[in-house]
């Protein structure tokens, strides 16, 4: 198992932790997403999987949520 740590911006709310929490955790290892919110800020995103997950990979699926890694 890995755990890597992403900062990702534009997350307001649950709802937004929720989009990008299963957009995430659609990709292919990926067991298991722990969001913590910073309202307006840089929130963190904790990706653990079964193997070590592509930056880009997780690039594109926050972005398919509506937000945008840093």
């Amino acid at each position: 198992m890995t755990t890597e740590t992403f900062s990702v911006t534009g997350m307001t709310c649950e709802h937004c932790v929720h989009a990008v929490s299963e957009e995430v955790g659609a990709l292919d290892g990926v067991t298991s997403v722990d969001v913590d919110l910073v309202a307006g800020g840089t929130s963190t995103v904790t990706v653990t999987s079964e193997a070590p997950v592509s930056r880009d990979s997780v690039a594109e699926a926050v972005d398919e949520a509506g937000y945008a890694l840093t």
